[in-house]
């Protein structure tokens, strides 16, 4: 089940492949989570058992409004947390908390597109059903049963969990030599996953061709095409590109950010 492959066409009629995420990885995944939470819950219990004990002269001994603040505080903290550190994590980390990252999994939307803040909310709000009555019972009998291993949450928000792909032969492409002959790092251009998340698959496969393109094309052919495709794509970050940097070179930056997002 782990190894089951997905294709899926996209709106910009574009097909992928995907290696579907089975109950293994994703339990394993949920389990590190987990842990981190519970980790950083007991912290916040220490803090609100001490806040308790010295608020007042006498341990263990405060009135009652200070009592439900503090208690009124700590379930909402607890709430945020539990619930956002998935919501948050997911739609700002491309899909991925801790757990997803350290097992190479993540979600994304079944149309092949990357998380939306909507989606990330209704599959993490139906986490509620999916763990009744007990031990995640229903999200593991879903998982298990479903083609496509999803769960409630994924069914209500149209998404799927797949493995992230594959490390690639040691040996470089004509591209990856290009960028590192020009030594350029992605570091060069700090994109945050808002930037990124304004970029589809068409405009990937557009920078895509134009990259592979660079590494043949006559050097007096670059510029005419270089301006083209920077007048598509660079537009949306024009407040990042704070350097005296060549068209180009931006755009070959912004190609290592969108590889990472796209090229599974």
């Amino acid at each position: 089940m782990e190894q089951e492959q997905l294709q899926v066409k996209t709106p910009e009629y574009v097909s992928l492949e995907f290696k579907l995420a089975g109950l293994g990885s994703r339990s394993a995944a949920y389990l590190v989570d987990y842990c981190i939470l519970f980790v950083v819950q007991m912290i916040l219990i220490m803090i609100v058992f001490f806040s308790i004990s010295f608020s007042n002269d006498s341990f263990f001994f405060f009135d009652i409004d200070t009592m439900n603040f503090i208690l009124v505080f700590f379930l909402i903290a607890m709430f945020v947390l539990n619930f956002g550190y998935f919501v948050f994590l997911e739609f700002f980390w491309g899909g991925k908390t801790i757990g997803k990252k350290l097992l190479g999994i993540r979600v994304i939307q079944e149309n092949g597109h990357n998380i939306t803040f909507l989606s990330s909310l209704i599959r993490n709000f139906l986490r509620l059903i999916d763990m009744l009555p007990t031990m995640y019972a229903v999200g593991v009998i879903m998982i298990f049963s479903h083609p496509k291993h999803k769960r409630l949450g994924d069914l209500a928000a149209g998404t799927i969990v797949v493995h992230e792909r594959g490390k690639k032969s040691s040996k470089k492409d004509p591209v990856t030599k290009y960028i590192e002959a020009r030594n350029l790092y992605k570091e060069d251009l700090p994109l945050e996953a808002f930037d990124l998340q304004q970029f589809n698959q068409q405009d990937w496969q557009l920078l895509q061709a134009y990259v592979q393109r660079l590494t043949t094309l006559p050097p007096q052919e670059k510029p005419a095409l270089t301006q083209q495709v920077s007048e598509v794509l660079l537009p949306g970050i024009e407040s990042k590109l704070t350097q005296a940097r060549s068209n180009e070179t931006w755009l070959l930056l912004l190609y290592l950010h969108l590889k990472e997002e796209w090229e599974y």
